[in-house]
């Protein structure tokens, strides 16, 4: 990204009246016999004519269309660190997003839990729709009780969450095998990871609504009708089936990236190490 900056000196120009002269903020008239004003009216002058002090004085200072270029200003990705990639940098997901945003995980209750503590870290209501409440208690009483950021509900029993820009939300549907339809779906700010513990029957109807789509160890029978699914290459539907725990493959379009989930101290204390099975 460039800028151009471009900073201006002020000059300051004094005027002259008939016979007397001018000090900025005052004007002169001709004629007058008035007594020249005292130091605190002048600076009183100059404040309203938006001078403000003076201060030093410089040269004018501009950047070549050469220079411009070196300007340059580094963003990283905004969003969740979901681990790191194969070159060992940070992986990041933008769950929060002005557009509704749907994400299928195909993999275990630690990973789901994981992306739902480090969401709610940045600041994100994590609403928990699951039909396994006791697997997800731990995590809101470490969390304050339901007051800082995460809730559980039943399936079918998740109230409208009222996201915004300043309160975006995440929707976790931890449902089984065959989620029902969710009361309340992907919109503005507001972002649904549905979890699918292996590969079921309602997956490619999910899969094709998604916008990311994450893969971990499956079985090689899986991995090919997935792969079918998702039009995968035949290294990646290979390599499935051996994927270690906590390694994820999210695939979004024609992008795929292999990602592993580094828990910190903290997290292993509350959800344990990396499993696929829970």
């Amino acid at each position: 990204m460039s800028s151009r900056s471009t900073v201006n000196a002020v000059n300051t120009t004094t005027a002259q009246g008939a016979g007397s002269p001018a000090v900025a903020g005052f004007r002169a008239t001709a004629g007058s016999s008035a007594a020249p004003p005292s130091a605190a009216g002048r600076v009183r002058g100059r404040l309203r004519s938006g001078l403000g002090l003076i201060g030093p004085r410089h040269a004018r200072h501009a950047l070549s269309a050469e220079q411009v270029d070196a300007l340059t200003l580094p963003i990283g990705d905004d969003g969740v660190v979901v681990g790191v990639d194969t070159e060992g940098q940070p992986a990041v997901l933008g769950l929060n997003r002005p557009t509704p945003y749907d994400v299928v995980l195909i993999g275990s209750l630690w990973t789901a839990q994981v992306l739902a503590l480090r969401a709610a870290a940045t600041g994100a209501r994590v609403a928990v729709e699951t039909g396994r409440a006791p697997a997800w208690m731990q995590m809101v009483h470490a969390m304050g009780g339901g007051q800082n950021g995460l809730a559980v509900y039943e399936v079918g029993r998740v109230p409208p969450q009222g996201a915004s820009a300043g309160t975006p939300v995440l929707v976790v549907r931890d449902c089984g095998m065959r989620p029902p339809r969710g009361r309340v779906v992907s919109g503005p700010w507001q972002s649904v990871v549905t979890l699918l513990p292996y590969l079921s029957p309602v997956a490619p109807r999910l899969i094709r609504q998604a916008r990311l789509v994450g893969v971990q160890r499956i079985s090689p029978d899986e991995a090919a009708e997935l792969g079918r699914t998702m039009a995968l290459p035949r290294a990646d539907i290979e390599s499935l089936p051996t994927l270690p725990d906590g390694v994820t493959l999210w695939c979004a379009d024609r992008d795929r990236q292999y990602v592993m989930t580094q828990p910190t101290d903290a997290e292993i204390g509350l959800l344990g190490t990396p499993r696929r099975m829970d």
